[in-house]
């Protein structure tokens, strides 16, 4: 009977495990890669490895921790060093810009300090725009699995010999737990680089310490399944409203990792509801741990060690060969997921399954027979001779990668143009808006402005190199005369020095990696100054998508009165760059003041007009992106 519970709470646990393979899956606009399944991940690693080392010291008073280390390098080792392996063959032979410091990802993997290595070599916007994202990102919790595997059980020992007392252990495992917390809010009030609150072992502790605490008080063996309804009810009840929780804090805004709240809280209460989530899947009276007890959980449970280990590389490998995933997300993503799975059940059964069970014994023997000249097991025979070829190929990977001199993307030429457009933004926007607070708004008619701007493009033209660039010169005289507030991200960032020049009175304000949310901020900061232009500017959206409720909102802030543009998104080598567009021409049907400017149709068809990003305009593009904007502008604006 309590061997029948243990694996029936491990069946619902695992099925919590898919879950959290969906979560990280689903959440590709994290800059941080699926954050929130990572969690529910550590949570089960800590619940399960304290409840099997508590159960087994309380019937032997003893844990085989030789037994232990063992069977987690076993599980651990093959498909970690497969993944690694053949994603350096892959990097070897198809994409060699990542090369760079492979060497030293494989051995931080290898060593279990690979959040370590990111936390000091984490990557910038730039690589991560440049077709350089690394395949390996999401293996730093891995390394925060393997510190805790090699730690724990030392500390159980510890705790169990010394302390001895069940309550005193729960609480002691609170309380490192709770300063775990302490210590991520902590250096996100300090202002710590978000690297080093992100990966760090001692800030990530948290979700493995509750998933230990919860292993004292709910071990899975002493679960009776035959409760009272009433309590049957309660536990589904609990586990219901705990579900909700989960997925709400998944969808809300407020968990965006760039937000303060999900480092000040937010990350804490999504653990605590996992926990209390898990408690009540492995508890077998709940009808939450039948649901969660099916051949298709326990399937994709079983591989999900794979699946998580695959997904990224597979992901970055297919989404650089193509590049307008942006055009067909929907049908790009069922086939990483198709490959993903594809792969994780190989491994699974030619890697995983196998190398759990591996003993010296079998080791020698299977060598025998590959190289026994006289067996005809052909198959075998050609899986070893694959995987030595990987194996070779990676290790010349690994071996060649010192050598490969890192490109700097932080002065590439985009780079380098960003910041020195930052620079005299921040001087310009600062004398105009000593200037703007003091002078009085003046009105003119649109016919009286036309009329100037004629007479003035025959008699002094300006700005005439933009007029091949699809401008004509009187709405280059136009656009003279126009104010205008624009709020962008690092598209705009990068053409601000022309946008600038065409238009002289504007305010403009970009930076990389912007999200929509900064937009509400700042908008209702120069209102407050009183420097908010009858004409704005938007262009947000590259580095993610928002929501209808988004786009009212910044209405509402802008104001009927206004006119508001907003730039829709040339970015192809993401899934969301259809559905933001798609987005904003509904809220231009649902407000009269709001001008979508069609960038992407524009541009589509014109790939020489970006950097090997296919989504900043070079210099090139820059132009007909600052001319195209400002012809857009001019056509609607208010004088």
């Amino acid at each position: 009977m309590r061997k029948n519970r243990f694996i029936t709470g491990y069946s619902g646990l695992r099925a919590l495990a898919v879950i959290g393979v969906i979560l990280y899956h689903l959440d590709p606009n994290s800059f941080m890669g699926g954050y929130l399944g990572v969690p529910i991940f550590l949570v089960l690693s800590g619940y399960l490895v304290t409840d099997h080392m508590l159960t087994s010291y309380d019937k032997t008073g003893y844990y085989n921790n030789r037994h232990f280390y063992l069977s987690r390098i076993k599980k651990i080792y093959p498909q970690l060093l497969s993944v690694l392996w053949l994603s350096a063959a892959y990097i070897f032979v198809f994409q060699r810009n990542l090369l760079v410091k492979l060497n030293q990802i494989v051995l931080a993997n290898i060593l279990n300090v690979y959040n370590f290595w990111q936390i000091h070599n984490g990557q910038s916007y730039f690589e991560r725009f440049a077709s350089n994202e690394s395949p390996f990102t999401n293996l730093w919790t891995m390394s925060i699995e393997g510190q805790f595997y090699i730690l724990w059980p030392i500390i159980i020992y510890i705790l169990v010999k010394l302390v001895r007392k069940k309550k005193t252990i729960f609480w002691i495992l609170m309380g490192l737990s709770m300063a775990s917390v302490i210590a991520m809010v902590a250096l996100y009030l300090l202002k710590a680089n978000i690297n080093r609150i992100y990966y760090g072992s001692d800030t990530r502790f948290f979700s493995l310490g509750f998933g230990a605490a919860l292993a004292v008080i709910w071990p899975i063996e002493e679960l009776n399944p035959n409760v009272r309804k009433k309590e049957a009810f309660i536990l589904d009840v609990v586990g219901l409203i705990s579900f909700v929780l989960l997925l709400v804090m998944f969808f809300s805004k407020a968990m965006d990792p760039q937000q303060a709240f999900t480092y000040c809280g937010g990350m804490f209460l999504f653990t605590l509801d996992v926990c209390i989530f898990a408690g009540v899947v492995a508890h077998p009276g709940s009808h939450w741990n039948r649901i969660m007890t099916n051949k298709i959980f326990d399937w994709i449970g079983s591989r999900s060690y794979g699946i998580y280990l695959y997904q990224f590389p597979i992901m970055i490998f297919f989404e650089d060969k193509f590049t307008n995933i942006g055009d067909h997300p929907l049908l790009y993503h069922v086939i990483e997921v198709v490959l993903i799975l594809l792969v994780s059940e190989i491994t699974y059964r030619l890697i995983e399954k196998p190398m759990s069970k591996i003993t010296w014994d079998k080791t020698k023997r299977y060598f025998a027979r590959i190289f026994d000249l006289e067996t005809k097991d052909y198959a075998r025979k050609g899986r070893a001779a694959f995987a030595a070829l990987i194996f070779i190929v990676g290790s010349a990977a690994i071996v060649v990668s010192p050598h490969v001199k890192a490109e700097d993307f932080n002065k590439t030429q985009l780079a380098e143009r960003i910041h020195k457009n930052a620079k005299k933004q921040k001087k310009d926007n600062a004398k105009l808006i000593k200037k703007l607070k003091k002078q009085k708004k003046k009105k003119e008619t649109k016919s009286k402005v036309m009329q100037e701007a004629i007479a003035s493009a025959k008699k002094h033209p300006v700005n005439k190199e933009y007029v091949k660039y699809g401008i004509s010169q009187v709405d280059l005289q136009l656009a003279h005369k126009i104010q205008l507030t624009a709020i962008g991200d690092s598209v705009m960032a990068g053409s601000s020095n022309n946008l600038k020049q065409l238009m002289p009175k504007a305010l403009i304000d970009a930076a990389v990696s912007r999200q929509l949310v900064v937009a509400f901020g700042l908008l209702s900061n120069y209102k407050k100054q009183g420097v908010l232009a009858d004409n704005v500017l938007l262009g947000l959206g590259t580095n993610g998508p928002f929501t209808m409720d988004d786009i009212n909102r910044i209405m509402h802030l802008v104001g009927p009165k206004r006119m508001f543009f907003w730039i829709n998104v040339h970015v192809p080598t993401r899934d969301w760059q259809n559905p933001v567009n798609n987005l904003l021409r509904q809220g231009a049907k649902r407000y009269h003041n709001l001008i979508i400017i069609d960038w992407y149709s524009y541009s589509k068809n014109h790939p020489n007009w970006f950097y090997g990003d296919h989504t900043h305009p070079n210099i090139k593009g820059s132009k007909y992106y600052s001319a195209f904007i400002t012809k857009s502008i001019v056509k609607h604006s208010k004088f």
